[in-house]
């Protein structure tokens, strides 16, 4: 009896090593980690100061840049006349035009100012949103009697009035 255990155990084991050694080629082999390009190895491609994902497609990984979401990205893309292929898939001249249609919009660090410069106007000027800013109380007019935990953080407890 264990003498029979021992074979069987031995013929299990070589038999999830060889299952393990073929899953290492099969994702080794396909699911490509980085582009050469010469003899450098590209990883991301950089798009308005931003690494957007090279195994997404274009529509998407733009849309890892600040200010362009899915709509803006349509109309990049668009624009270009690109292909809605992989990042890892476009040229350099794709890559190029890309950036070119990209930086015709208001996006990352601009926006951000942008933003910035507009809540900074408001609560100078004292009109209703920017105290809202300045208490840190919602904005746009949602209730603040309940509610409103985000912005004003974890509840406080007050002492009841006693009878």
């Amino acid at each position: 009896m264990g003498i029979g255990f021992q074979v069987n155990c031995e013929a299990r084991s070589a038999q999830l090593n060889h299952r393990l050694t073929r899953a290492r080629l099969f994702f080794t082999n396909t699911q490509p980690v980085a582009q050469r390009r010469g003899d450098l190895c590209v990883r991301a491609a950089r798009v308005a100061g931003v690494e957007i994902p090279n195994n997404k497609r274009t529509e998407t990984a733009l849309t890892y840049v600040y200010g362009v979401g899915p709509t803006t990205a349509k109309a990049i893309m668009s624009a270009t006349g690109l292909e809605n292929k992989r990042v890892r898939e476009l040229s350099e001249e794709e890559l190029t035009t890309l950036r070119e249609e990209v930086e015709k919009y208001q996006i990352e660090g601009d926006l951000r100012r942008f933003i910035t410069m507009n809540i900074k106007r408001l609560k100078e000027i004292q009109c209703h949103r920017g105290k809202m800013h300045i208490r840190n109380l919602p904005v746009r007019g949602q209730r603040t009697k309940t509610n409103a935990r985000t912005r004003k953080g974890k509840v406080k407890t007050v002492a009841g009035k006693k009878k």
